[in-house]
């Protein structure tokens, strides 16, 4: 086997580890404790919609938070898997293609 297949196939393989041990560690209840959608203010009155809280932190009910985290371990090797695919698209768009244009 080539080199680069058993590289690849090695990468693969640690970066489906490491999103399976994301997915696990990962408290679902705090996402499924409801089945009925909770109503959210269209134009909240107060300076309630700040993703800060008085102390500077950010509140544990913004996006932001949940994103960064509670899905950070998800995150980030999901964004090295996008930068890989974006490195390898330049790099099979730029291959040479051997073909005869002597017809």
């Amino acid at each position: 086997m080539s080199k680069k297949i058993v590289l690849g196939a090695t990468v693969s393989i640690v970066l489906l580890a490491v999103f399976a041990v994301g997915i696990f560690a990962i408290n679902w209840d705090d996402y499924t404790s409801s089945d009925v959608p909770v109503e959210q203010p269209t134009f909240p009155t107060d300076d309630g919609d700040s993703i800060w809280d008085e102390n500077g932190e950010l509140k544990e009910n913004s996006l932001a938070y949940t994103v960064f985290e509670k899905y950070g371990i998800v995150l980030l090797p999901l964004a090295l898997l996008m930068f890989g695919a974006m490195i390898g698209g330049v790099c099979i768009s730029r291959e040479e293609v051997e073909s005869d244009d002597s017809d």
